[in-house]
């Protein structure tokens, strides 16, 4: 049974001084070079995926340079760019496979590590059927392994249940473009934002999760363009907005709804485009009748001036981009909240244009790769659906296998845990995800974990999850393998090799394959480089809508990047998608959805009447697995904080910098005020980067949208009170 082990100290100082390895099993190392030198390739962290140049000497990773040629982020870096290059030799990497003992973990070997992960898997099965071992994957993973991790699942284990934390990201945005387009990618290059008239941003903190994007904001400003912000925060970018609309966390929905309705009150939509491009429209336009902006505003709490001042500033410019990420996502109306800005493009004509269209920020470093291509559980590589016939007798042909051998779809991430704590998961492999702070409601979480036969880890830090595991396989950072990723426009870049894995770690890929042999599937895992899956995975996908067949190593080299499609090698590949209203549907029509006003499933009441919505700092991200590590990171927020208005605070007598306990209908914690006033009075804002009592998602609950199921993270209740003091 897995159980919690000994504090993190006690395995740190284990690790003495260890020699570099010789990759076994033929695996070769083509960058090992002791010349110092600079590698070009891309940051780790968000999906905008910035150009950055490591510095390398003796196989380590000592600094940075600004790569300034790369076209989408020019040198700039955001502070966790600056400073992401410090993880690489943290005296916290884990150099050797760890096994669970009564007392905590000790060292072993690889032989030991893996003979004993294969033959539990193998048990497990056997006792208990195919789909009681579940894969848990991540969406920071280079494509290679988010390809390699599908197949894994799905070949070598056999099961229906793979999925990722990319399901907690970006699953709501793609589920409404798969809708309206036919394509789960986002349809513009960035250089259309600074080209467009008026820029709505909506659920989206750019400044601090996205900061390079801000700078195409600003070179639309400097041409005259206008910019709207519609958030229950005012984060730093509205502080240049022309229109701020603070509507109450959750209700985004109605605002744009309302927009729409505006819209088409005043005669403003591009009835020549919504003719010739789409379809649906009047059952939308129908829809949207009885949201009149006077009652919006009292489901908002936007003035309707200002609703009205938004919808005609966004439909009378000549060229809009509308631009959304996790605020209006993580909600249990998610997919609902992307359509109804989808709606508005498309009823103002603003698709398929230069300066024009709609675009999702992606979160994660390959939150956009790392999804396209087999480790979400309803998809094959190539953003096939695992359903279609067709893509499965197409990837099974790829893979040597029957299409009735693979797997159809399984659970989610959420439903992976779920169906953990009902005792129906019997075991799971997870690489790079730390489900016990991702997750909601973390204390369910946790009893879940408690409740598996089996838990293996790959991962390079020891996270909060990972304690609870029975094996953990010390693997590798990103600039430790080459490979791909795709970033927020959908440019599949380069990351290039610097350095090899330290100690004993290994490349993920070539722990994933090792495990594979020892299930007695080696054939089907014959790779000896991450290029050799690059290879598999573009005939993989070569056909689908997201179609890799014409991108290679050498050729993004040479062009800074390919956009998919790119079905052949004299392809130009597609950075904006959609020109001349063309989608990806068979009959090249774009699709309006009508969408439908539902509650949050946590509403706020007499005993919780305060909203309670979370999201990121600019110096964390994620679970902060890496970043609560590297000191120059920790010293801007070096832990979370409860924002608050001035006007609640005083209602509960709390100042700045007191002690407020936070509780929910799930648990509390207890957190230092930060009192500003660029918050809704009615709201809280948590960051969620942090652990255990610390952890924002001890607080959130397990509403999943029913489409895409994604977590509602942005909505939940609660209510505050001062402490006496600090948490003990």
């Amino acid at each position: 049974m897995a159980k919690l082990p000994a504090p993190l100290p006690q395995l740190i100082d284990i690790y003495g001084p260890h020699p570099q390895r010789t990759p076994p099993h033929g695996w070769q190392d083509e960058s090992r070079n002791p010349a110092e030198k600079l590698v070009k390739t891309h940051c780790c962290f968000c999906g905008q995926q910035c150009g950055i140049q490591l510095k390398v000497r003796d196989n380590q990773v000592i600094g940075f340079e600004p790569w300034e040629e790369f076209p989408f982020n020019q040198g700039k870096l955001c502070p966790k760019g600056v400073k992401r290059y410090l993880q690489s030799n943290h005296p916290d990497r884990l150099l050797d496979p760890l096994m669970r003992t009564d007392g905590g973990f000790r060292k072993t070997n690889w032989n030991e590590a893996l003979d004993f992960t294969a033959n539990r898997l193998r048990e497990i099965q056997a006792r208990y059927g195919k789909d009681s071992v579940a894969v848990f994957g991540g969406a920071s993973l280079i494509t290679e392994k988010a390809y390699l991790l599908g197949k894994f699942a799905r070949v070598a284990l056999g099961t229906r249940h793979i999925d990722y934390n990319g399901r907690l990201c970006m699953v709501s945005a793609g589920t409404g473009y798969k809708l309206a387009f036919n394509v789960d990618r986002s349809p513009i290059p960035w250089s259309d934002i600074a080209a467009a008239n008026v820029v709505f941003v909506i659920g989206a903190n750019i400044g601090e999760c996205a900061p390079i994007t801000t700078d195409y904001i600003w070179r639309a400003r400097d041409h005259g363009a206008k910019l709207i912000v519609a958030d229950p925060r005012m984060t730093p970018i509205t502080r240049n907005a022309d229109l701020y609309l603070p509507l109450r966390p959750g209700t985004d929905l109605v605002l744009l709804m309302s927009m729409l309705h505006v819209i088409l009150r005043e005669g403003l939509e591009d009835r020549g485009f919504i003719d010739a491009h789409t379809t649906g429209f009047g059952a939308v336009a129908e829809s949207v009748k009885p949201y009149d902006p006077r009652t919006a505003a009292d489901r908002t709490g936007v003035p309707p001036e200002a609703i009205e001042k938004a919808a005609r500033l966004f439909a009378t410019s000549e060229r809009t981009v509308a631009l959304h990420a996790r605020g209006i996502e993580h909600q249990s109306k998610g997919v609902e909240n992307v359509l109804a800005l989808i709606n508005l493009a498309l009823a103002t004509g603003n698709i398929g244009r230069e300066g024009a269209g709609v675009a999702m920020i992606t979160g994660q470093g390959n939150g956009q790769g790392g999804r396209e291509h087999g480790q979400k559980c309803d998809q094959l590589p190539g953003a096939r659906s695992i359903n279609d016939p067709a893509a499965r007798a197409h990837v099974a042909k790829v893979w040597g296998i029957q299409p009735d051998e693979i797997p159809q779809a399984g659970y989610s991430a959420q439903e992976i845990m779920n169906a953990i704590h009902a005792g129906e998961i019997k075991a799971l492999l997870s690489t790079c995800f730390n489900p016990l702070v991702s997750l909601p409601q973390a204390e369910f979480t946790r009893e879940a974990l408690s409740k598996l036969e089996f838990f293996g880890v790959i991962d390079f830090f020891m996270s909060e999850t990972a304690e609870h595991a029975d094996v953990v396989l010390p693997g590798s950072l990103q600039e430790e393998e080459e490979g791909v990723t795709a970033n927020v426009e959908g440019r599949v870049i380069h990351i290039q090799k610097a350095v090899d894995p330290p100690g004993n770690a290994r490349g993920d890929s070539e722990i994933i394959c090792d495990l594979a042999r020892r299930l007695g599937k080696e054939k089907y895992f014959p790779y000896r480089t991450t290029r050799e899956i690059f290879d598999e995975l573009r005939e993989a996908s070569r056909g689908g809508i997201s179609d890799y067949y014409g991108i290679t190593y050498e050729r993004i080299d040479r062009e800074y990047g390919v956009a998919w499609p790119c079905p052949s090698a004299d392809h130009p590949g597609t950075p904006r998608l959609f020109e001349g209203g063309v989608s990806m549907f068979p009959d090249g029509k774009c699709r309006f959805n009508v969408t439908e006003w539902r509650e949050s499933g946590d509403p706020v009441s007499t005993d919780f009447p305060v909203y309670l919505t979370t999201g990121r700092v600019v110096s964390q991200y994620l679970s902060g697995t890496q970043t609560r590590r590297i000191g120059g990171l920790v010293d801007i927020y070096p832990e979370p904080r409860l924002e608050l208005h001035p006007r609640l605070a005083a209602q509960h007598g709390i100042a700045d910098k007191d002690w407020v306990t936070i509780t929910s209908r799930r648990d509390e914690i207890t957190l230092r005020a930060m009192v500003v006033k660029t918050i809704r009075p009615d709201t809280v804002f948590i960051p969620y980067h942090w652990a255990n009592e610390q952890s924002a998602n001890k607080l959130t609950h397990r509403t999943l949208d029913p489409r895409s199921k994604i977590p509602e993270f942005k909505v939940s209740a609660c209510r505050i009170r001062k402490a006496e003091g600090a948490p003990r």
